[in-house]
């Protein structure tokens, strides 16, 4: 998309003072679960319903008083997701990928949780000092196809999301192999949503 690029880590600190720094993280987990006892669930992977209705990760803006894009990000996911957080942290050794858009650099982390943990996540959600508020609400990301070639993730994916997230959403499944090795090319799911098509801003 026009007006975002993706940057190295080191180029994106050594921005100046005119730009904002916005932290985002994907929380995943391994799960040996059955869909109707037949469908591999491989992993659980968070996403949320914002308060815009779009679709995005959890995390948000770093403020002068954090100490390190971590901090912030750690921060921001302990006010949207609860108390359950506290249990871990996303640390640099997470760090994923850096796009900027105007005057505001996104960067997104993927953190491996053990399922108790996400489900503790999932849980706690509800009473999380933004939930109602920024946040409307988690859900998993389907990462199985169904027979039709639509359910599951092809439908999935058509949903409305902020800034860059279903793109970094595609590029982590699958770098992380958390879908079957080849599976996101043999459906031609990935090349379509490939290059960013949607407003950069991850919010208000």
């Amino acid at each position: 998309m026009a007006g975002v690029r993706k940057l190295a880590l080191e180029e994106a600190l050594a921005l100046g003072p005119g730009w904002r720094h916005a932290c985002h993280a994907l929380l995943y987990a391994p799960d040996p679960g059955l869909l109707f006892g037949r469908i591999p669930l491989r992993y659980a992977v968070l996403m949320q319903m914002r308060f815009d209705g779009r679709l995005g990760f959890p995390g948000g803006f770093v403020n002068l008083q954090d100490t390190s894009l971590e901090a912030g990000l750690n921060r921001e996911l302990v006010e949207e997701l609860g108390d359950a957080v506290a249990d871990f942290r996303v640390e640099r050794a997470d760090y994923r990928s850096s796009h900027a858009g105007p005057q505001v650099v996104a960067h997104f982390y993927a953190k491996r949780l053990t399922l108790e943990q996400l489900i503790a996540v999932e849980m706690g959600g509800p009473r999380a000092k933004d939930h109602g508020l920024e946040v409307l609400g988690l859900v998993r990301v389907p990462l199985y196809t169904l027979r039709d070639g639509v359910g599951g993730l092809p439908a999935f994916l058509e949903n409305s999301f902020i800034g860059t997230a279903r793109e970094q959403l595609l590029e982590a499944i699958q770098d992380l192999e958390l879908v079957e090795p080849g599976s996101l090319t043999a459906r031609k799911v990935f090349p379509r949503w490939r290059q960013p098509s949607v407003d950069p801003r991850h919010r208000r």
